[in-house]
């Protein structure tokens, strides 16, 4: 089967899980665990997933001139994007999160064209827009919103830079990801994201009643570590070793869509011509921004 069909699969899949999520883990903050102590736990609970399976595979020394490189993507994406989407999450709302997002296409966009120097054609700058422009309205015309935001004005601040540092990581690990093995990879992003995050993130972990945490908490918590940790982490890594960072990106306009089904399942909400509309702005964006060129093989 086709590597980059593979890899669009991968990145729908982390997609959908990570949309999830959102709904998912605000669940457990900031009643039952904060934004900061929920990431120890990400951490920690990646961090020995991915080394338990590494012990399977072959070893593979770490470049001595990519030890930079390594910390540089840690800190990115397992440390300020995660503590601040957390963070972001326990201050704000998940709809919030599901439109704020969506940015990450635009900053990757920014990033590859100013460090890069990466030439985009037309039809994906107008993919970027109108995705960008169908997410915002999904969000823009469903104004339910949960009662446990304390802080939205802080929260979003977070969100967009939680996008930012993500837009960042998926530029700077995708050297890594054509070098090394994805597992001997996260095992070690995950290690040094730990460390780095660990004088923030600690205070809130060891602040946490576990005692107190219903069993309709642990399976949410449990699908954070799995699902949105492990998992995604790994279909995202996949996707990201064959597939433009630009076009990665722009399947955070599908967390909006998912978002919606979801609370449509569980009678959180109603469909109108609005939302239709659009859906169809994001399939539209999300095809034209993952449309090859004829010369263009990813």
């Amino acid at each position: 089967m086709d590597k980059r069909f593979l890899a669009i699969l991968a990145a729908l899949g982390g997609t959908t899980i990570y949309a999830l999520n959102h709904t998912i883990a605000k669940d457990v903050m900031p009643t039952h665990v904060q934004g900061f102590g929920f990431i120890m736990i990400r951490l920690i609970g990646g961090t020995v997933l991915f080394w338990a399976v590494s012990l399977f595979l072959p070893k593979q020394p770490i470049a001595r001139a990519d030890f930079r490189h390594f910390i540089r993507a840690a800190f990115l994406g397992m440390a300020i994007n995660m503590l601040a989407f957390f963070k972001g999450l326990e201050y704000s709302t998940p709809i919030n999160s599901t439109v704020i997002i969506t940015t990450t296409p635009i900053m990757v966009f920014l990033f590859s064209a100013l460090l890069l120097k990466e030439q985009m054609a037309r039809y994906r700058v107008i993919g970027v827009l109108l995705g960008f422009l169908g997410a915002l309205s999904l969000i823009l015309f469903n104004q339910h919103a949960p009662p446990n935001a304390p802080n939205i004005a802080l929260g979003n601040f977070l969100f967009v830079v939680n996008a930012s540092a993500y837009g960042l990581y998926m530029i700077f690990v995708k050297p890594l990801s054509e070098k090394y093995n994805t597992i001997h990879l996260l095992k070690w992003l995950f290690l040094i994201g730990l460390v780095i995050s660990s004088p923030l993130a600690l205070p809130e972990f060891l602040a946490v009643d576990w005692q107190q945490i219903p069993l309709s908490i642990w399976w949410r918590i449990g699908f954070v570590v799995l699902g949105t940790t492990f998992m995604t982490y790994l279909l995202m890594m996949y996707a990201i070793r064959h597939l433009r960072a630009t076009t990665l990106s722009v399947f955070t306009y599908v967390q909006p869509i998912i978002g919606i089904l979801f609370a449509l399942a569980v009678c959180a909400d109603q469909m109108n011509a609005i939302k239709w509309l659009a859906i169809g702005f994001v399939l539209v964006g999300v095809y034209l921004v993952t449309k090859r060129e004829q010369s263009q093989t990813n």
